[in-house]
């Protein structure tokens, strides 16, 4: 049975105080570190260890909370190296059991613009809207080549967090095709509840208005963060997204916008969602491939 090498450095083992570890598997961000972390995480997970309290991955690294009443955190750290060593390797049947997601985004929408608009003096370029600075710098012809690009193959949410249902996703593409953007100079005091963002090589959809430093690309029409559980998505926790998840944002136009948001005013709007088991290795083997059948399921 055939296996795809991650290369990778060892991972980084650090203690904070005496209930976290941290593991940083690389400095870098990359699909296979992503990877790696989800399948440690995973197996510890389902080993049900007492004392390990809670388990959260990141973008390449995962932090576990332990009762050291419980459980010897050096301990510990023997076992995630055990755990290290054996997914230095992707065994070709290892599989993720996880959902695809259509999140529909009104691109260059009127409610990014005015936003971004106020804040110019904070960007890198003040003559140029966020999509056009970053059509220019990631060379692509215009606007319209790079919505192509961005919601051309799906997204990888790698970790929820820095605020309540925010989920940072990675475009499952090869490094050369990756889509990058700095961030703002100096944050924005405003950013639009639900506005999609770009930060690095990392897509959000910001849960909430409030400060940001994201590349203003648009607007999503639905809630990724559902305080009071009002929709039928949100039945069991207030977040939407979870790691994992393999998202595609799909370009529409507003009247597409304005139809979803009158479901969601009504409660009745529910995600196109489909349940797959996404496997790593033949993804990184054929990228485009894997994301091929991933978005021909997802519409079927």
């Amino acid at each position: 049975m055939g296996t795809t090498p991650l290369a990778l450095p060892p991972a980084r083992y650090d203690h904070g105080a005496d209930e976290f570890v941290f593991v940083e598997i690389d400095q870098a961000m990359s699909l296979e570190a992503n990877f790696k972390a989800m399948t440690i995480t995973a197996a510890l997970r389902e080993e049900g260890l007492d004392g390990v309290v809670d388990i959260c991955p990141s973008n390449a690294s995962y932090m576990i909370r332990v009762d050291p009443d419980r459980l010897d955190p050096v301990e510990l750290v023997e076992h995630l190296r055990e755990l290290e060593r054996s997914a230095g390797s992707l065994p070709a049947d290892y599989v993720l059991p996880t959902r695809v997601v259509d999140v529909p985004v009104l691109f260059d929408d009127p409610w990014t613009r005015e936003t971004l608009l106020r804040f110019r003096d904070r960007h890198q370029d003040p003559q140029a809207t966020d999509l056009e600075y970053a059509a220019r710098i990631n060379g692509f012809a215009g606007v319209d080549e790079l919505v192509e690009a961005l919601s051309g193959a799906p997204y990888l949410v790698t970790m929820i967090g820095f605020v309540p249902g925010l989920p940072f996703c990675y475009q499952m593409v090869p490094p050369q095709r990756q889509i990058e953007v700095p961030k703002y100079v100096r944050p924005r005091t405003d950013t639009p509840e639900r506005a999609f963002g770009f930060g690095g090589a990392f897509a959000v959809v910001y849960p909430v208005r409030g400060a940001g430093g994201y590349q203003l690309f648009g607007i999503a029409p639905a809630p990724v963060f559902d305080l009071q559980q009002r929709l039928p998505d949100f039945a069991s926790g207030i977040a939407f997204p979870r790691p994992g998840d393999i998202l595609r944002y799909r370009a529409v136009d507003r009247a597409e916008y304005d139809q979803v948001r009158s479901e969601v005013d009504s409660g009745t709007f529910r995600y196109r969602v489909r349940e797959v088991e996404f496997s790593p290795a033949e993804f990184l083997a054929d990228p485009d491939a894997v994301n091929s059948e991933l978005l021909e399921v997802l519409y079927r």
